[in-house]
């Protein structure tokens, strides 16, 4: 009988035929969650242990890994993307760029989630603009239980909306999902996002992961070979599922990942949200450091 595995992730080209059970293993099942928004059970991961394996947000691990919950990173980037484009504001109260953003209020879903840490990184390295230059209005907690948002943060009425209180002044700008379609005044601080996302590929020559995989550190103890087989089941969905424009976007191995790691590692200790800037390796057991 095959080890059964509680697993959480979602159904993207690079995950598709994994996730659908079209790929398999006779020594493992994947006993897949039924999550349709991903990060919406990434607290049940990272509070409960409650997936041997999961999709998992590159700033949620660190914080995890800070904090001591025993899991362990494998080297497969399944979700990544330019964050440019989510930084919107209301164009009627007149044109905000990143560099007007000092001592403004911004609205977040949470301050420590993985888009707002690469934007405030952005606006950190690029722009001067440190975190506490703000104030950060969060609707929602971390999803590590062990951060402590810091005093520059305000938690927002629960009953409040962010659309709502970016149209009626009460926040200079937000971080949103997407633009509203019917909303044409709410545009991205970014102007023209998909060239800066290009113009910050150029300079730095790395990707802003947001989504890797976790697996429990006991899991991967207990059965030295299921990074492995885990990784063999990603890197054929991947070869399988993606074009070849979308490849550059979910590298798969450590060598591969090495920079883009140590990108995202430097983001975050920069902001805070970690305490020790972690080598590449320590994200890592020594059976998932795949190639």
């Amino acid at each position: 009988m095959p080890i059964i595995l509680k697993t959480m992730i979602g159904d993207y080209p690079i995950t598709h035929l994994f996730r659908s059970g079209h790929l398999s293993s006779p020594r493992y099942a994947f006993e897949f969650a039924d999550v349709k928004v991903p990060n919406t059970a990434f607290k049940r991961m990272v509070r409960n242990l409650e997936f041997d394996v999961s999709e998992l947000a590159i700033v949620t691990f660190l914080q995890a890994l800070d904090a001591g919950i025993p899991l362990v990173l494998l080297p497969a980037v399944i979700v990544s993307r330019y964050q440019h484009p989510f930084l919107m504001f209301d164009s009627r109260r007149g044109i905000i760029r990143p560099q007007d953003l000092r001592g403004k209020r911004i609205g977040v879903r949470s301050y420590s989630v993985t888009t707002v840490a690469w934007i405030r990184g952005m606006l950190q390295a690029e722009f001067g603009i440190e975190p506490h230059h703000n104030r950060w209005v969060a609707f929602d907690e971390g999803h590590v239980a062990q951060w402590v948002d810091p005093h520059w943060v305000e938690r927002a009425d629960p009953a409040a909306d962010m659309l709502q209180m970016l149209e009626a002044g009460e926040l200079d700008a937000a971080v949103l999902a997407a633009a509203p379609a019917d909303k044409p005044h709410i545009q991205p601080v970014f102007a023209n996002p998909a060239e800066q996302s290009q113009r910050w590929f150029d300079r730095h020559g790395v990707i802003q992961i947001n989504h890797m995989i976790a697996l429990k550190r006991s899991l991967v103890e207990q059965h030295p070979d299921v990074a492995k087989t885990v990784m063999a089941l990603i890197a054929e969905s991947a070869d399988r599922g993606l074009s070849d424009a979308d490849r550059p976007a979910h590298p798969l191995g450590l060598t591969k990942l090495r920079p883009h790691l140590e990108h995202a590692i430097e983001m975050v200790h920069r902001q805070g949200l970690i305490r020790e800037r972690f080598s590449v390796e320590s994200l890592f057991h020594p059976t998932s450091q795949i190639d």
